[in-house]
């Protein structure tokens, strides 16, 4: 290019003038002036606030120290208990020692190191496909693989209670988005019958969804894809690791290996590190490494943390014990709170995460204090990431939970239930 070309195409990078204090121009942050009093309000009646605990100390999977108590975990998504497993902490350990704490790049310049290209093939030899691509968590494996896969003058067809992950990644991308009711087949059949034939589309699904535990029956939502000529991507962040045969996720669960084009998951639950990953046997999967900006423009995940993954990955292969242990407890939680008279998310254990429904926010607090005071910790949700006017409390098992665990937590669930009105 000329001096005169690269001239023409300056552009001036002075920031413009600040406006002072006083001027009329809308302050960004006001926005958040609602959130901001909702929030102070809850503080201002004594409680903790439930969206900014500290963990102290981790005394083990199921345990840890919370405001100097001791604590039972019940709302951490460790689901296979991995995050202590002796082989897993001697990867990491390994890894940190051979390559330092971090890449310092991106897989598609100085980023790639010996343990990505290990966890990579971990998980083809896990889900016994061709291709396999690692993301710094399972939120950007969501956002780059649909926002890559459906393009403009394309579709993705969702379900209205997808995870804000898949959301985003809709968003990020120039597709058209379609939504259809939560878990229902025949609306999905019916979107898609209303879409044009020639477009390329793309079903996006989830095994498990995390606020309730539901299960998503994928082998009919699967059937109405492929019979509209849809390509699917289900995300088994909260089933990999217990469902199945292997642990792959509902998919395989529900017999549809083959059927599934693109599984997404995540190494923050049952594999007990932090990272995301898509798989497939689509024969062209390599090309989105060059075209996934969510993979491209970012820095690669410290090989200490890739290590434990691929260490966890290869044990949940053959974790059979482990996951009878998991459904083993979740039956015995779902069952113990049915029985004392508790609202659940589902009727049945369909799951390893039982959501207990509260009337509205002040109870759902109040609950979760009680429960936190008596050395239990869960997740309260509310609105937007749950359904809306749903206020819950949402447990998350472990396979390392004891029985003896467990009967505490009921106790617990009984004592603070009564004391708030949620139960008689």
């Amino acid at each position: 290019m000329t001096e005169t070309g690269l001239q023409s195409q300056r552009v001036d990078f002075d920031p413009p003038p600040v406006a002072p204090a006083n001027a009329s121009g809308r302050d960004l942050m006001s926005k958040f002036d609602g959130l901001i009093a909702e929030r102070q309000a809850l503080l201002d009646t004594g409680v903790t606030d439930p969206f900014a605990i500290v963990m102290e100390e981790v005394l083990s999977p199921t345990q840890a120290i919370i405001k100097g108590r001791e604590t039972i975990l019940l709302g951490t998504y460790n689901y296979m208990g991995m995050t202590f497993d002796p082989d897993v902490l001697a990867a990491g350990k390994t890894a940190l020692d051979k390559f330092g704490s971090g890449t310092n790049g991106s897989r598609m310049l100085n980023g790639t190191f010996h343990d990505h290209v290990e966890v990579e093939q971990a998980l083809r030899d896990y889900y016994g496909v061709s291709g396999a691509i690692v993301f710094s968590t399972g939120y950007m494996a969501n956002l780059g693989m649909i926002s890559t896969l459906a393009g403009k003058g394309e579709y993705v067809i969702l379900d209205a209670d997808s995870h804000a992950s898949i959301y985003d990644g809709c968003q990020q991308g120039n597709a058209e988005i379609v939504r259809f009711r939560h878990n229902s087949v025949d609306d999905l059949d019916k979107r898609l019958g209303r879409l044009p034939k020639e477009p390329a589309k793309l079903v996006v699904l989830e095994g498990v969804y995390s606020m309730l535990g539901d299960v998503a029956p994928l082998k009919e939502m699967v059937a109405v894809a492929k019979r509209h000529g849809a390509m699917v991507l289900s995300d088994e962040a909260h089933s990999m690791g217990f469902f199945g045969d292997h642990g792959r996720g509902v998919y395989e669960a529900q017999g549809l290996e083959g059927e599934v084009d693109f599984i997404v998951g995540t190494f923050s639950k049952s594999v007990g590190t932090v990272g995301g990953f898509c798989v497939s046997n689509h024969p062209k999967f390599e090309a989105i490494r060059l075209a996934c900006r969510a993979y491209i423009f970012t820095a690669s995940l410290p090989p200490s943390v890739v290590a434990t993954a691929t260490a966890s990955i290869r044990k949940l292969a053959t974790a059979n014990d482990k996951r009878a242990r998991l459904w083993a407890n979740a039956r015995q939680l779902h069952g113990g709170l049915k029985a004392t008279g508790f609202a659940l998310g589902t009727d049945r254990p369909d799951s390893a995460i039982v959501a207990v429904i509260l009337k509205d926010q002040e109870q759902a607090v109040a609950m979760w204090q009680a429960l936190l005071e008596g050395g239990l910790y869960v997740n309260m949700a509310r609105p937007p990431a749950t359904p809306a006017g749903t206020y819950l409390l949402r447990c998350s098992l472990c396979a390392e939970h004891s029985t003896i665990q467990l009967d505490r937590v009921l106790a617990m669930f009984r004592d603070a239930g009564r004391t708030v009105g949620a139960i008689g």
